[in-house]
């Protein structure tokens, strides 16, 4: 995504050798003005980006399973596979059978945050949703309020202490130090690497796009400068196809981690 101060180099012919700066993306880059308000929200691009995400998951789901059919049409096949990647994929390799009624939960996940990655790649949205810090720590708080209940559901006040912070078969002594790291480990640092790692890939991976895009801008005018400004361009593309390699393995990452979990939440503490 271009931002306005990106638009006012390429409007006013901000070029290389033209007595002006490289207006290099920064943290402004990802900051949006209301594009119209509900009430008393304003809605942003970014938001508006996440509304769009789960309205095309859920029309898509609801024409692929709406009125299933025995003998599947495309759009029903096509979520059929969908359905069964993450159910076999991930929810029977991860937690194994009791994943089943947990299908659900993951395949909203990683198709919520594949679409949030995704955008980044979609004309005149060219952001993803995800690069912007809150939504990645909305949806990791989801699958941190799952693991906690889970956690004490299934082995109780005590049980559930222990499964966080008692790790089974070590001498007496060494829980003195590994307790307290257990317990900041899956209570605190869980939760905060999941949010982080999505955002940090896809605001590092947004900035480079736009680093070599906006340089395919500036280095034009000349005949040496439009030499580099191809070059900046053919990087351009190939980190676009990089990019959505990386949209599906980071939405990929998300669920299994959370399948990881939630695994964990169903175990009895010995």
């Amino acid at each position: 995504m271009v931002n306005d101060d990106q638009t006012l180099a390429f409007e006013t012919d901000c070029h290389l050798f033209h007595d002006c700066g490289y207006p290099a993306p920064s943290l402004w880059s990802f900051e949006f003005e209301p594009l119209f308000h509900l009430g008393p929200v304003e809605v942003n691009k970014p938001m508006l980006l996440a509304l769009l995400s789960t309205v095309v998951i859920f029309t898509f789901f609801w024409a692929a399973f709406g009125r299933a059919k025995v003998v599947p049409g495309k759009i029903q096949l096509i979520g059929e596979t969908l359905y069964d990647f993450v159910r076999r994929g991930i929810a029977r390799e991860t937690i194994g059978k009791e994943g089943e009624k947990y299908v659900p939960l993951l395949m909203s996940l990683f198709f919520l945050v594949w679409l949030l990655n995704v955008w980044a790649i979609v004309p005149f949205a060219q952001i993803p949703a995800s690069s912007i810090i809150g939504y990645p720590v909305a949806l990791a708080l989801v699958v941190w309020v799952t693991y906690m209940t889970l956690t004490f559901r299934t082995n109780g006040f005590v049980g559930g202490i222990r499964n966080l912070c008692v790790p089974s078969g070590l001498p007496k002594p060494i829980y003195v130090l590994l307790t307290p790291i257990e317990f900041l480990s899956n209570v605190f640092i869980r939760p905060f690497t999941l949010a982080v790692r999505l955002f940090g890939n896809m605001f590092a991976g947004h900035v480079l796009i736009l680093v070599f895009l906006i340089g395919s801008w500036y280095m034009l005018g000349s005949v040496v400068g439009t030499f580099y400004s191809v070059t900046s361009l053919a990087m351009t593309l190939l980190l676009t196809a990089f990019e959505m390699f990386v949209q599906a393995l980071q939405a990929y990452v998300f669920v299994v981690l959370t399948a990881t979990y939630i695994q964990g939440a169903l175990e009895e503490p010995h």
